[in-house]
């Protein structure tokens, strides 16, 4: 069976305008169980979003119970029961690490299936991971270069395997001996780096077919000009941008802000960088950001214009698709409901 290539900048099929961004949707293992987040992914499905993402942990972002229950469901499992629950939107991580906890040539095996059980569905996010999820799998958390160089390995072979190729590599830190895989798609599916920085947005223009970085005004441009500037030099056609945030809707704003404060743990810098892994020692980090900053980098409250506003602020970043994540802990499905009705019909209207 030949394959046939990822559409070029294009993350998802967009179902309004083409020469509008895409709208996704991220579900957060760390905070619901599988079987919730389940129900999540057919109730976004209906409300209209055009991908559904999920995040990829071994482990949560705060304590349990302080200040809300913790789970760490696996994605890959609970993917293949999204695209059997589901019937158009694409479906993927956002991001599986590709640094220790996953050998590379599994991974392919992994995106490949799901694209073949969901034809034209698939996309694989890939980040360079955080030490709560290797470490707990038996790994010294790597200074951010190795990291890189690691994640940049496992895409080289990820991407010759979901080619077709017959793998032999040797690297500094991965090795394969005449790997391949059995069952390939009809379609490579598309591969989206996450990145925080210039370096990983040099990755993510030379091996994969767009980058996903946060919709932060200050970091975003930065990442965006150093991938675009990448893949111009490299003679490559641009690639997709993706941008994502929080949001989190309720009936009331303090309710909607209280029933998602603890994401604070993801903001700290040094969590990504540093050998931080208890969830515990992850949430202490978190309380230190004031919750004036947590709420300006968020779509946080009650009022469904003011989610279109900001979102529209993100779209003039650059931004080609638009992942939010769904963290309204008081109401999830009611805050994915409010979105179909009043938040995507205005964005694409």
């Amino acid at each position: 069976m030949g394959v046939i290539e990822a559409t070029k900048g294009v993350l998802w099929a967009r179902k309004h305008s083409p020469d509008q961004p895409a709208y996704g949707v991220a579900l957060a293992h760390e905070r619901f169980r599988p079987d919730e987040l389940l129900e999540q992914a057919i109730a976004a499905e209906r409300a209209g979003f055009d991908a559904i993402a999920c995040s990829d942990h071994l482990a949560p972002w705060w304590a349990d119970g302080q200040p809300a229950p913790n789970n760490s469901g696996n994605a890959w499992v609970w993917l293949g029961a999204v695209g059997h629950a589901t019937n158009e939107a694409s479906i993927g991580t956002a991001v599986t690490g590709a640094v220790h906890r996953y050998n590379p040539v599994v991974l392919a095996q992994q995106i490949a299936t799901l694209e073949v059980l969901n034809p034209g569905r698939a996309f694989l996010g890939v980040g360079s991971s955080e030490a709560m999820n290797e470490i707990p799998a038996g790994m010294d958390w790597p200074s951010v270069a190795e990291q890189q160089e690691r994640m940049a390995e496992q895409l080289q072979i990820i991407n010759r395997l979901l080619e077709g190729e017959t793998v032999n590599f040797t690297g500094r830190h991965f090795t394969t001996k005449d790997a391949r895989l059995y069952t390939l798609p009809e379609r490579k599916p598309p591969i989206y780096v996450s990145a925080f920085g210039e370096d990983a947005a040099k990755i993510a223009a030379e091996h994969a077919d767009g980058v996903w970085t946060l919709a932060d005004p200050v970091q975003a441009p930065q990442v965006i000009g150093a991938y675009r500037t990448a893949r111009e030099a490299a003679g490559l056609e641009p690639g997709e941008i993706v941008l994502q945030a929080l949001f989190s809707w309720a009936e009331d704003d303090d309710t909607a802000f209280e029933s998602a404060k603890e994401w604070k743990a993801t903001l700290p810098s040094e969590l990504y960088t540093d050998p931080i892994h208890e969830p515990a020692e992850i949430q202490a980090k978190g309380e230190e950001v004031s919750d004036a900053m947590f709420r300006a980098g968020s779509l946080i409250g009650s009022d469904p214009g003011a989610h279109v506003r900001k979102i529209k602020a993100v779209e003039q970043l650059g931004a080609t698709a638009i992942v939010l994540m769904n963290v309204s802990a008081a109401d999830p499905i009611g805050a994915l409901e409010v979105y179909g009705r009043e938040v995507l019909p205005e964005l694409r209207g």
